[in-house]
């Protein structure tokens, strides 16, 4: 079904999600409700054990909601079949992880190529399309390297071609500078920039306020309820927030830089 003009991209109703942890019930996402425009960038924040990943695990379909309905581009997630749940997962959304999950035996190159591979693109168009992709990241002379002689930026940057390889309209990031330091964090945040410029829809899960700032708008998520929503140019907002909520999570002085602290570089 093609998604019509005024259709958000996601639609989101009385999502919950629940687990049983030691015989308990925990609510890990409460009712939530939410919207998400085709080419939004919207960052998701709140403290630890708030939800934030169990709702990008949603979005991204590697995980189904205990009740509620997901609407991507205007079907209901929970009536697909495996078949085509495994045709969203490669062709509409891609992943980007703080801890890149690159494959170490794999060149830069050939991690890239993978998800062509699964998808059944000839070896040489594969080959065409990820050095392409690696250029347009900066890493046209970094190919044939493999992830350990890459640095942490350079690893966050093969997995950004690696996820969007496949042309996919939603990028799903959960915190993609959390391991980096400051300047290749700036990189990389370009980079994610660049391609929602582009017209991909843009979900980041982060504790820094730097990388909310950049986002058209920030939902916030304490104890699994969306409890507050800004413009990204607001964010401080949300830190005073947080500040309330879990005052040990923020880090002192000014929202830093993304990836303050001892973190591996460009």
């Amino acid at each position: 079904m093609p998604q019509v003009a005024d259709e958000p991209r996601i639609r989101l109703t009385g999502i919950t999600r629940t687990f049983e942890v030691g015989g308990t019930e925990v609510r890990a996402l409460v009712n939530v409700d939410e919207e998400i425009r085709s080419g939004e960038h919207v960052a998701i924040m709140g403290p630890s054990g708030s939800g934030k990943s169990t709702l990008l695990n949603v979005l991204g379909c590697l995980d189904k909601p205990t009740s509620g309905s997901y609407f991507l581009d205007g079907r209901e997630v929970g009536s697909l079949e495996s078949a085509e749940l495994t045709q969203v997962r490669r062709h509409k959304i891609g992943f980007v992880f703080q801890f890149f999950h690159l494959i170490p035996r794999l060149s830069a190159v050939e991690n890239v190529e993978l998800p062509m591979l699964f998808a059944g693109v000839p070896k040489k168009e594969r080959r065409e399309r990820a050095s392409t992709a690696l250029a347009a990241v900066g890493l046209a002379d970094r190919v044939t390297h493999l992830p350990e002689q890459l640095s942490g930026g350079e690893r966050q940057r093969t997995a950004l071609a690696r996820a969007t390889i496949l042309e996919p309209s939603i990028l799903l990031a959960d915190e993609p500078t959390g391991n980096l330091d400051s300047s290749s964090g700036r990189v990389v945040l370009d980079i994610l920039d660049r391609l929602n410029d582009e017209g991909l829809t843009l979900l980041v899960v982060t504790h820094d306020p730097k990388v909310a700032h950049r986002a058209d708008r920030v939902i916030v998520l304490v104890d699994g309820k969306v409890v507050k929503r800004v413009p990204g140019d607001r964010v401080v907002e949300v830190m005073a927030l947080l500040a309330e909520e879990e005052p040990e999570a923020l880090e002192p002085g000014e929202p830093g830089e993304p990836g303050e602290g001892t973190k591996t570089g460009e």
